[in-house]
């Protein structure tokens, strides 16, 4: 893999892994119009989606620090039999609530394969449409009342939904950050919050799509990837996935979230018409 390669791969996972505009959609586009899969693309994936791990951490780090405590304290209240669910503080009330939305995932998991079929198949008809969605919950989402709930006020209802939103964006098209943000917005989260939760929920959902790419990557003996070109995807994922939440943050809060939409929605009318070409011609359209 040559280094302008590897940089734009990690480039395009650093900024749609946290812009609402999809990064498993960008990535199969990318691969689709340069017929770049790449040898030990499924090892050089997971070490991308460690680099954008460590961007959440070191975006959300007080947050994440004060729930790893707090998780902590609960395990000892727990023990302890000091535990109740009716006086628990905001940081204890987040992590129940970021508990219930990831297990949201399970069912979904039913159908990975059928996702990957999606995402791997020679027509870009499916991402597309994906694309269309994710637009459609994108302009819905900026136009919703400003919701006031803070961590301490997300409920179990909540959480689920969320979750759900989540689930869906397994999709090839459908941005994981731009449904869970929208579905916290949907939800009357304040922005600040729908964007925390948002991200931090992303840690165990990224990790374990990680521990799945590098599974799926020694199962096919693609674990043999250059050093230079993981190293550098790593950081180039890392510090471009930093400036794009700061982004993502900034863009909530200042009611512009709507930029995202129209973009989505211009890339999926796009995508659909190329795949319908593709489908006359009998033929992918390279660059």
């Amino acid at each position: 893999m040559s280094i302008f390669e590897t940089i734009t791969q990690a480039v395009i996972q650093g900024l749609t892994e946290f812009l609402p505009v999809s990064s498993s959609g960008h990535l199969s586009l990318y691969q689709h119009f340069t017929g770049n899969s790449g040898e030990g693309a499924l090892m050089f994936s997971a070490v991308l989606h460690l680099g954008t791990l460590v961007a959440v951490f070191v975006a959300f780090r007080k947050l994440i620090i004060s729930l790893i405590v707090e998780f902590f304290a609960m395990v000892g209240d727990i023990v302890h039999k000091r535990f109740r669910w009716d006086n628990m503080n905001p940081e204890r009330r987040m992590i129940f609530m970021i508990i219930f939305s990831t297990l949201c995932l399970i069912p979904f998991m039913f159908f990975k394969s059928w996702f990957e079929g999606i995402a791997q198949d020679s027509s870009i008809l499916a991402e597309g449409i994906c694309f269309l969605y994710t637009a459609a919950i994108l302009f819905l989402s900026d136009k919703c009342t400003k919701g006031k709930k803070t961590k301490g006020d997300i409920t179990p209802k909540d959480a689920v939904t969320v979750g759900f939103f989540q689930g869906v964006a397994l999709l090839p098209g459908v941005s994981r950050s731009g449904s869970t943000i929208s579905s916290g917005l949907f939800c009357g989260f304040d922005r600040s919050t729908a964007v925390a939760y948002s991200f931090v929920l992303g840690i165990p959902a990224i990790l374990g799509g990680c521990l799945l790419e590098i599974v799926d990557a020694v199962k096919e003996n693609e674990a043999s990837v250059g050093f230079g070109s993981c190293a550098l995807g790593f950081i180039v994922a890392a510090v471009v996935g930093v400036g794009a939440i700061k982004m993502v943050d900034w863009l909530v809060k200042s009611d512009k979230f709507k930029v995202f939409s129209i973009y989505t929605g211009v890339l999926g009318i796009v995508v659909i018409f190329i795949a319908i070409l593709e489908a006359v011609r009998g033929s992918a359209i390279m660059f």
